[in-house]
C-alpha cells in the first residue's frame, strides 16, 4: 500500500480546494505544488512564465515535484504536471495518483483569466488546446479517476470512499 495521494488534473479542476479538504478528512499532510514552486522561484507562476517561458518553468516544476518527501501526504500538483514524465514516474512509485476528472465545459466557466491563472500553455495557445493536450496524460499517469463537476462535497464524499480501498 503506497501512503501518499497525488492529486492530478486541469487548472481549475479542484485539486488544491478539495485536495486540502481530503486532507484533513483522512489526516495526511497536504502540499499545494504551486505554492512551493512560487515559494521557490519567488514569484507568482504566471511572471516566471510570462519572462522564462514554459520550458523554463516545467524544469523547475520538475525539480520541484521530485524533490517531494512522501509521507501520508496528499499533494495537489499543478495542472502542468503531466508534462513532466520523470516527476509523474516518481508521483507514481510513491502515492496513488488521482486524476480530478472535469469537462472542458466546466474548466472554461472555472477559469475566468486565462492571462493571469499560471496556466502553462505555448504562446497563443488555447484553453481548449491545453485541454485537448493534456487530457490524455491525466488518464495516462492515473492510477484513479474522479469525476468532479458536480459540487465539491460530492467530490470529497467520493474521494473520501476510495481512499478507504487503499
Amino acid at each position: 500500500m503506497k501512503k501518499s495521494i497525488t492529486l492530478i488534473g486541469m487548472a481549475g479542476a479542484g485539486k488544491s480546494t478539495i485536495g486540502e479538504m481530503l486532507a484533513q478528512a483522512i489526516s495526511y499532510n497536504f502540499l499545494d505544488g504551486d505554492k512551493i514552486i512560487e515559494e521557490t522561484i519567488n514569484e507568482s507562476i504566471q511572471s516566471f512564465i510570462d519572462q522564462k517561458g514554459r520550458e523554463e518553468f516545467t524544469k523547475i516544476e520538475e525539480s520541484v515535484l521530485l524533490s517531494i518527501q512522501f509521507n501520508q501526504t496528499l499533494l495537489a500538483t499543478g495542472g502542468s504536471a503531466v508534462l513532466c514524465d520523470a516527476a509523474m514516474q516518481f508521483m507514481k512509485k510513491e502515492s496513488e495518483v488521482i486524476f480530478l476528472d472535469v469537462s472542458y465545459e466546466n474548466i472554461s466557466q472555472r477559469i475566468t483569466n486565462l492571462s493571469e491563472r499560471g496556466l502553462v500553455r505555448n504562446p497563443n495557445q488555447s484553453l481548449q488546446e491545453a485541454y485537448n493536450e493534456r487530457i490524455s496524460l491525466y488518464k495516462k499517469y492515473a492510477d484513479y479517476v474522479v469525476v468532479n463537476n458536480g459540487d465539491i462535497e460530492s467530490c470529497l464524499k467520493d474521494l473520501v470512499t476510495l481512499t478507504e480501498e487503499f
